[in-house]
């Protein structure tokens, strides 16, 4: 059996990091993704639910804001919940297993919060490498 999900779009808002009674981190967000065909000249827009737990989670809320692109991989999972009328209610969310940065904070339309840079070359100072003969691997 096969369950993955991999979707890239925007966050929909600042991704809010809870705790739960037992000390587990989570959050929870929408991204915004576009539908790879147009309708009438424009693409739909999805907005798919997802879930992160611990780690995840704490990245997601710390580096991530509204309106930025983000990388999510995940599995597909449905629960199901009483709400407070009590009426039966399904969810579907993605759940992260991990999530990547989808641009560059110059790409994106909103900041990226705190990217550690400490220790990081910038982009020109790696050396081109020219042959591959020299390659220990």
């Amino acid at each position: 059996m096969l369950n993955s999900v991999c979707l890239m779009g925007r966050l929909g808002a600042d991704p809010e990091l809870k705790t739960t009674p037992s000390g587990v981190s989570v959050t929870s967000f929408r991204l915004a993704v576009e539908r790879s065909y147009a309708r009438d000249g424009e693409r739909e827009t999805d907005w798919i639910s997802v879930v992160a737990w611990r780690q995840t989670a704490e990245f997601a809320a710390r580096y991530f804001r509204k309106g930025a692109v983000m990388a999510v991989q995940g599995s597909l999972q449905t629960r199901q919940y009483t709400d407070r009328e009590g009426n039966k209610r399904t969810v579907t969310e993605v759940v992260a297993e991990r999530i990547f940065f989808g641009s560059s904070n110059a790409e994106s339309s909103a900041p990226v919060r705190d990217v550690p840079t400490a220790g990081v070359p910038a982009w020109g100072d790696f050396e081109e490498i020219v042959g591959y003969d020299d390659l220990p691997f």
